[in-house]
C-alpha cells in the first residue's frame, strides 16, 4: 500500500471506506460471539496483522497499517456472518503465533489456515491443530512450485492428511493443472484461492482452469469463490464464467466463498460490502449463495 492510504483502518466505518485516523494497535478483543442466533454463514478467507509483528524477510510486499482482530469480527457482525477463516499472511512467513492468538481469542467462532516451514515437527503441527488451525496455505505467487517428491515436502503432507488438514493454494490456474492433482495424490483436501486464478487474457477457456474441472471426481478438490478483482480489471466477469464451468463440473458443494478482507493491495477500492455484492452478483441465486456460504461447516470443522 502507498504512503497516500490512511494509516490505520476505522473500526467504524471500514466497510465503507479508509479514513485518515492514526490509532495505534487494537488489542486482541474478548469478544468473539455473534451478538445473536444467526444461521451458519462462513467467510473462508480473510487475514489478521497489525505493524508490530516481525515481518518475514522475502516478503513481497507489506501493508502500512493495521487490520486486528477486533476490526475483523466487527466486518462479521456488520454483514451477518457467522464465522470466518484467518489465513496467515505471505509477509509475516512461518511465525503463526499472531493468527493463533486471535483464533484463540475467538473462542470457536474463527479457524485457522498456516504457513509452516516444511521441516516443521510433528508437535508443533499437533500444537497448531489443538489451537484451531484445519490447514496449510501455499501462497505460490512468484515463487518456485515445491518439489512435492522431496522427503521434506512429502513427510509434511502426509502429517497434513493425517491431521484431516487442507491444503489451500494460491497459484495462477495454468500452474494448478499439474500441482493439484499431485497434492489430491496425498489423500488431503486441496482448496484453491479465488476462483483458481485463470489467466485475465482467456477467463473461464484458460486451459489450466479447464483441466482442473476434470478433477471433480475426487471430490477432494475446492475452489473460493473470491476475490475476483485479483483475476483482473474484468474480474466479475471472468468470475461468473468461472462459477459457471466450476459449479457444473465439481458441484456447488465444493465451491465456498471468501471475503479476502482486507483486500490487501486492493484497500483504496474494495470492501466487504462491494464484496459481498460481487458475490451477489457472480452467484445470482440465492439458493446458490447460501448453499455456498454453508458448505464450509465440515472442511473447516464448524460441525
Amino acid at each position: 500500500m502507498t504512503g497516500t492510504i490512511q494509516a490505520r483502518i476505522s473500526r467504524r466505518s471500514f466497510g465503507k471506506s479508509l479514513v485518515a485516523a492514526g490509532l495505534g494497535y487494537a488489542a486482541v478483543p474478548a469478544r468473539a460471539e455473534p451478538s445473536q442466533k444467526q444461521p451458519i454463514m462462513i467467510d473462508t478467507h480473510s487475514h489478521v496483522f497489525h505493524r508490530g509483528l516481525q515481518l518475514a524477510d522475502s516478503r513481497r510486499y507489506a501493508p502500512g497499517y493495521d487490520a486486528p482482530l477486533d476490526l475483523y469480527l466487527q466486518q462479521l457482525d456488520d454483514n451477518g456472518i457467522s464465522n470466518g477463516v484467518l489465513v496467515q499472511p505471505s509477509f509475516l512467513g512461518t511465525d503463526n503465533s499472531y493468527l493463533v492468538q486471535c483464533v484463540l481469542a475467538a473462542r470457536g467462532r474463527l479457524r485457522g489456515i498456516a504457513v509452516v516451514d516444511p521441516n516443521v515437527t510433528s508437535d508443533d503441527l499437533n500444537r497448531l491443530n489443538d489451537s484451531g488451525i484445519v490447514g496449510l496455505r501455499l501462497n505460490l505467487v512468484g515463487k518456485p512450485l515445491p518439489d512435492l517428491a522431496s522427503p521434506a515436502w512429502g513427510g509434511l503432507l502426509e502429517r497434513a492428511e493425517k491431521l484431516q488438514w487442507q491444503i489451500e493454494v494460491q497459484r495462477a490456474a495454468i500452474d494448478l493443472a499439474a500441482l493439484a492433482p499431485a497434492l489430491l495424490a496425498f489423500g488431503v483436501n486441496v482448496v484453491l484461492d479465488h476462483y483458481a486464478l485463470p489467466n485475465a487474457g482467456t477467463g473461464a477457456a484458460d486451459p489450466g482452469l479447464v483441466a482442473l474441472t476434470k478433477l471433480g471426481q475426487s471430490r477432494r478438490l475446492w475452489v473460493k469463490v473470491s476475490a475476483p478483482y485479483r483475476i483482473g480489471e474484468d474480474g466479475n466477469r471472468i468470475g461468473r464464467e468461472a462459477f459457471a464451468l466450476l459449479r457444473g463440473s465439481l458441484g456447488r458443494d465444493r465451491l465456498i466463498w471468501g471475503s479476502d478482507w482486507p483486500h490487501t493491495q486492493f484497500e483504496s477500492t474494495q470492501t466487504y460490502a462491494r464484496a459481498l455484492a460481487a458475490f451477489a452478483e457472480i452467484v445470482g441465486d440465492p439458493d446458490d449463495r447460501m448453499a455456498i456460504l454453508q458448505n464450509p461447516r465440515g472442511l473447516f470443522r464448524f460441525d
